[in-house]
C-alpha cells in the first residue's frame, strides 16, 4: 500500500504579515498532483491542518475545496487535529465526510477505533490520535501520569489491544501530533510544554508498522518507522535551511517500510543574511538573495538611519530586520535578547528568583510552583482556544 504523509499545513498563517494563501493553495495542487501520479492509495494528514482554533474564512473555504478534490479522486484520506487546531470544530461532520472517504479523528476516545482499508495482501489499520492535551484527556483515557508520555502511552494502549484482536498479519500505522524525543524544533512551532517536559520517547509507538507524525515543522527520521514529514512551507527564519517535503511511503504485505521524500513548492526561497549595514549593501556574494525573503541581522554598533529601507534598495523582499550590535560582553547595553536566547519560560522564571534574591535560585517546591505555574497559564489559553 503506498502512503502519502503529510502534516501541519497551518492554513490561513502569514509569514511575516505576509499571505501564504496562494503558496498554500499551490501546495493542495500539488499534493493532488502527486496523489493521481504516484498512484497513491491513502493520504495522511498528521494534524495542524488551520494555523489557529478559529480560522479566517478563506483558510477554511481552501480547506473545503481540498477536501472535495480528495473525495473526487477516490482516494482515502486520514487525518487528526493538532495543537493548533480545535478539535471540535475541524471534526464537525466526520460521520458524514467519512463516506466520502475522508476520515477525520479529532476525538481522544477514537484512537482504539481505526479505519481500515484494504489492498491486494489484506487490512491496514489506521489509528487517529489527535493532540492530546494531557490536562484534558488524562482522566478520559486513564492516563497512570499527567504529562506527554502517560496520554500517549495510555492512547496507544487501546491501539496495541485491537490490533491484537485482528487477524494474524494486519499492519498497522498510527497518525499521532507529538514531539518525540530525538526531533529537531524549529522556531514556528507553538510549545506544547506541560511539566516542564514536552517531549515522548519513540518507544511509545512500538508494535507499529509506520507511525506518520506531525507537530515539528522539519522533515525528519526518527527511526525508519517513525518520521516527521514536517510543514509543506516555511513558518519562520529558522527553516531557512529546511528543505520541505512530504513522505511517500511504501508498506509492503509484510508490514516493511520504505519511504522516499516528495519536495514541496517554494514560494520564495529564504535567507538570514549578517553583518553591518554597508558591508550588506556592498557584498557581492549577496546577491543571489536579492529575490529571497530576508531577515537581516545588523551587527553596527550605533544604529544605522533607515536601515530597513535601504535594505529594501537592495533586497526588496526584507521581512524582518534585527538589531544585535557588536559590543564587549561585559557591556551593560549588551542585548537582553541575546542572553535569553535559547533558555525556556521555566529557567528564565528561575534566574529571576535567584537574581531578587541576590543569587538563591529557587528550592525543589519552588520550582514545582512555577512549573505548575506556566503549566496553567499555557492550559488556558489551550482551552480557550478550544472554546472559540
Amino acid at each position: 500500500m503506498r502512503l502519502l504523509h503529510t502534516s501541519d499545513w497551518h492554513l490561513g498563517r502569514s509569514f511575516h504579515r505576509v499571505s501564504l494563501l496562494a503558496a498554500q493553495r499551490a501546495f493542495l495542487d500539488h499534493l493532488l498532483h502527486t496523489v493521481r501520479e504516484q498512484a497513491v492509495d491513502a493520504v495522511l494528514v498528521a494534524g495542524d491542518v488551520y494555523d489557529r482554533a478559529v480560522p479566517p474564512l478563506a483558510a477554511v473555504e481552501l480547506f473545503d475545496e481540498a477536501l472535495h478534490r480528495l473525495a473526487g479522486l477516490g482516494v482515502p484520506t486520514v487525518m487528526i487535529s493538532g495543537n493548533h487546531d480545535s478539535p471540535r470544530r475541524l471534526g464537525v461532520g466526520a460521520g458524514l465526510i467519512d463516506r466520502a472517504g475522508i476520515h477525520l479523528r479529532t476525538d481522544p476516545d477514537g484512537c482504539g477505533t481505526p479505519v481500515l482499508l484494504s489492498d491486494d495482501h489484506g487490512e491496514v489499520a489506521f489509528y487517529g490520535l489527535p493532540y492530546l492535551e494531557p490536562a484534558l484527556v488524562r482522566e478520559r483515557l486513564g492516563a497512570d501520569g499527567a504529562g506527554h508520555t502517560a496520554v500517549l502511552e495510555a492512547a496507544m494502549e487501546r491501539v496495541r489491544a485491537d490490533l491484537a484482536a485482528r487477524p494474524a498479519g494486519t499492519r498497522s500505522v498510527v497518525l499521532a501530533h507529538a514531539f518525540v524525543t530525538g526531533g529537531t524544533t524549529s522556531d514556528s512551532e507553538r510549545d506544547i510544554t506541560v511539566g516542564g517536559v514536552a517531549s515522548v520517547p519513540a518507544d511509545v509507538f512500538r508494535g507499529v508498522d509506520y507511525t506518520a507524525l506531525g507537530h515539528l515543522h522539519g522533515s525528519q527520521t526518527i527511526t525508519d518507522r517513525i518520521r516527521y514529514s514536517g510543514s509543506p512551507l516555511a513558518y519562520s527564519f529558522s527553516e531557512a535551511t529546511h528543505r520541505k517535503t512530504m513522505w511517500l511511503v511504501d508498506l509492503d504485505e509484510r508490514g516493511t517500510v520504505s519511504a522516499e521524500r516528495v519536495d514541496c513548492p517554494v514560494p520564495r526561497p529564504l535567507a538570514r543574511i549578517r553583518g553591518r549595514l554597508d558591508d550588506l549593501l556592498a557584498d557581492p556574494g549577496l546577491d543571489r538573495h536579492e529575490d529571497a525573503w530576508v531577515e537581516a541581522t545588523l551587527t553596527d554598533p550605533v544604529r544605522p538611519e533607515e536601515p530597513m529601507a535601504r535594505l529594501a534598495r537592495r533586497f526588496p523582499y526584507t521581512l524582518s530586520l534585527v538589531l544585535e550590535p557588536d559590543r564587549a560582553p561585559e557591556d551593560p547595553l549588551s542585548s537582553y535578547a541575546q542572553r535569553l536566547r535559547g533558555r525556556t519560560d521555566q529557567q528564565i522564571a528561575e534566574d529571576f528568583v535567584a537574581h531578587v534574591r541576590g543569587g538563591h535560585g529557587p528550592d525543589a517546591a519552588e520550582s514545582a510552583v512555577l512549573t505548575a505555574a506556566l503549566d496553567a497559564v499555557r492550559l488556558d489559553d489551550t482551552v480557550g482556544e478550544v472554546a472559540r
